[in-house]
């Protein structure tokens, strides 16, 4: 088949069969890096479905698992072999693993191999339960779809937010949150340098914010972070200064293993993510009401 389509037959069993699926099932959509930055959560859990591999996962560590199963081949895209890159190479798949750019050489191999431990058997193979049974493409059972669909729930469900991140996260919220400052004006740097140095008390916020809301991180838990950070008298006034503390905060809870995405902007009173359209669903956006006001309380103080 491959030679058919005029299909590279090189590499493994596992990278061709990624190329005819791209070439054959997939072949409308832009599989390239920017074409799968501009993907939504579920499209790309959609597409890491139709590969065979994992696809539960944060935004950001979806888009890694696609981008690396698509240009690389498993077996050989190891740590070890980071050892014989050199600083450019290192760079470009830090840019393109969406990882901090900074740091010599080590600090980049350091960067990369903390992406494919996070990826490890993530990407490359196919999963055992699809070698072993293949994919089921029946009309769609109401109790299969439903554990489908609850796979990142249940993952987000074990994960402790309320653990500290390593200390290399918390030098890469310091780093990005200063980086590039030189250019800005001298009240700004001045706050960002503020704000910078508290940045391990950003990451146990960002924490604190995902274990009351379920794991999910959207537009409604960046507005928590930013009151709260104004409510500690934190200089965020200025939209310059707001608009990287969020993007931090973002990057930290997608580190955590948030679910990312636009789940709703929260009101001055609650976290809405989804529609009132059951008793249950009301209780739990009252139990996000009151989270969110005594969670301003405590941070307040």
């Amino acid at each position: 088949m491959a030679e058919s389509m005029k299909i590279s037959k090189s590499g493994s069993v596992e990278v061709l069969r990624a190329r005819l699926i791209h070439s054959i099932v997939l072949k409308d959509l832009d599989l390239s890096w920017d074409g799968i930055q501009g993907m939504s959560h579920n499209e790309l859990g959609g597409i890491l479905k139709i590969f065979g591999i994992k696809s539960s996962g944060s935004h950001r560590e979806r888009r890694q698992r696609l981008w690396l199963h698509l240009n690389f081949d498993s077996r050989r895209m190891t740590i070890e072999r980071l050892a014989e890159m050199d600083r450019d190479e290192l760079h470009e798949l830090c840019m393109r693993l969406e990882a901090p750019l900074t740091g010599n050489r080590t600090v980049l191999m350091g960067r990369v191999a903390g992406v494919l431990t996070n990826q490890l058997n993530g990407w490359g193979r196919i999963k055992r339960s699809l070698r072993r049974n293949g994919l089921k493409l029946s009309v769609s059972d109401p109790v299969t779809k439903a554990q489908e669909n609850s796979e990142d729930d249940f993952e987000i469900a074990n994960i402790d937010f309320q653990m500290d991140s390593p200390i290399a996260v918390i030098e890469d919220a310091h780093d990005s949150l200063i980086l590039g400052i030189d250019t800005l004006g001298p009240d700004i740097q001045r706050d960002l340098r503020i704000i910078s140095s508290y940045a391990s008390e950003i990451d146990r916020i960002v924490g604190t914010i995902l274990r009351g809301c379920g794991g999910i991180w959207g537009e409604g838990q960046r507005e928590l972070m930013l009151r709260i950070s104004k409510r500690r008298g934190w200089p965020v006034n200025d939209e310059a200064v707001r608009t990287r503390l969020a993007r931090v905060s973002t990057d930290i809870a997608e580190i955590r293993g948030a679910r990312i995405g636009e789940f709703g902007r929260m009101s001055s009173n609650s976290l809405l993510r989804e529609q009132v359209i059951s008793e249950s669903s009301a209780q739990r956006i009252r139990q996000k009401m009151e989270f969110t006001d005594s969670l301003l309380r405590e941070m307040g103080t």
